[in-house]
């Protein structure tokens, strides 16, 4: 417990840079856009309006659901049902349409990804574990070549400071900037890690939120299949 938001080790785990974000154990429960709080945007989330009762009961319902699987020993369903929910994710069932450009000045389309596994991981400079992950989908894209294509999609960070991130990265990564219209299609991303994983037909095969444990082992396990 810290009183200083950006001394919080969650915090900095899910790259959760606002208020209010709501943690049980170290399961992200729900985050600012959950509360309507997304871009001056009144109204996103799943208790938006805030004001309203009825979206104050739900939230009550679903964190004191969240204590009673822990307190059960359910932690696993607990952490499964948090990341379901959160920030309407789950809605996500295909990989949403690119029209972006990347660093090097070429389009990045959804066209061009067809017929191949693609992850999709969004990061931030100002996120500690971000970087070390984008340093393993290097590794990633070494080992699968041409059968997985990965996209790291910058959001709110300076832009000198994402070239800079960018030139210590394998080649092998898609890096780009990150528009309004692209994180608003991904469920409107206000945290990060955030990865997608989709089948080579585009559908939504995992997400994983923040940087857990065995996110390696997560994606390893996935990929054998979806990329061979």
């Amino acid at each position: 417990m810290s009183d200083n938001f950006g001394a919080s080790k969650l915090a900095d785990r899910f790259g959760v840079k606002g208020y209010p974000a709501v943690f049980v154990d170290d399961i992200l429960v729900a985050c600012p856009r959950d509360f309507g709080y997304f871009r001056e945007k009144i109204g996103l989330g799943r208790y938006a309006p805030w004001q309203n009762s009825d979206n104050q009961a739900k939230f009550k319902a679903d964190l004191t659901r969240m204590i009673d699987l822990i307190l059960a020993g359910k932690k696993d369903v607990a952490r499964s049902e948090g990341e379901a929910a959160s920030s309407a994710l789950s809605q996500l069932r295909t990989l949403p349409q690119l029209a972006l450009t990347d660093l090097n000045g070429q389009p990045l389309t959804s066209n061009q990804l067809a017929g191949r596994a693609v992850l999709v991981e969004f990061w931030a400079t100002w996120c500690p574990p971000c970087r070390s992950t984008l340093d393993w989908l290097g590794e990633l894209k070494s080992k699968y070549g041409d059968k997985l294509a990965i996209l790291a999609l910058a959001v709110e960070s300076p832009e000198d400071k994402i070239h800079s991130v960018a030139a210590s990265l394998s080649p092998g990564l898609r890096v780009a900037v990150a528009d309004a219209a692209t994180a608003e299609a991904f469920g409107n991303i206000t945290s990060v890690p955030t990865m997608f994983l989709f089948d080579r037909s585009g559908k939504t095969a995992r997400v994983v939120y923040g940087a857990p444990p065995d996110l390696h082992a997560q994606v390893a396990e996935l990929l054998n299949s979806l990329a061979d």
